[in-house]
């Protein structure tokens, strides 16, 4: 072989080699190129895959946010019904509408109306009321001789006590305001009532009774 077609030869080898190493490179940049671009696009669908997760926090913060009003509404009604006091069971003071007027009968006396609330059904027994005046613990004794019936109230049936603040014929005594009312010395939730203003020496009041007439002291 002459020395020109050696180096003929030699050149072309050399470019030959020259071509494949950039397709070889060319080869590499793409591999490493599509590997980038799916590293790429898996990173959205890792960050998609994400949101459900938030999206069912949300909706279990909804969740939770409409157990919470549910509970509340729940609450909300067992405290409307005024105890729910049913038939057969005692009154309390808190479970009665009352009311009190002047009246001039009898040298004059305070009479108190007593109703059940709306939705409940209860006892008042067969006790004198306790009516007291003040803080010091001055309280009614009975105008009666003997114990009256227990009264069953419920819907518009009212009961009704008579109260003289005064019985003895002396200028003393105290002055009030209000008188406070209980269903027996352990009620919990006794009530302030207006009378304007009173006197007291020595009170009493009457038993309970369904007609007002018979609620009057004295008579």
């Amino acid at each position: 072989m002459s020395g020109n077609r050696r180096k003929a030869l030699l050149v072309s080898t050399a470019v030959a080699c020259g071509a494949l190493l950039m397709t070889a490179c060319q080869d590499t940049d793409a591999a490493t190129g599509s590997g980038a671009a799916q590293g790429s696009a898996s990173t959205p669908a890792a960050a998609g895959a994400s949101a459900p997760s938030g999206s069912q926090a949300s909706g279990a913060a909804g969740a939770s946010k409409e157990s919470d009003s549910a509970g509340k509404g729940t609450k909300g009604g067992t405290a409307s019904g005024n105890g729910g006091k049913q038939a057969g069971q005692t009154c309390g003071a808190n479970d009665i509408s009352w009311s009190t007027k002047s009246e001039s009968q009898a040298g004059g006396y305070i009479l108190i109306t007593a109703k059940a609330k709306a939705g409940i059904t209860c006892v008042l027994p067969a006790a004198l009321p306790t009516v007291a005046f003040g803080s010091d613990g001055t309280q009614a004794g009975p105008a009666e001789q003997s114990v009256g019936k227990q009264i069953t109230l419920t819907g518009n049936t009212a009961a009704y006590a008579g109260v003289n603040p005064k019985t003895t014929k002396t200028n003393g005594g105290r002055e009030f305001e209000s008188i406070i009312v209980a269903v027996g010395n352990t009620d919990p939730n006794p009530e302030s009532l207006p009378v304007g203003t009173i006197t007291v020496d020595k009170p009493v009041v009457t038993n309970w009774h369904t007609s007002a007439k018979d609620a009057v002291p004295g008579v």
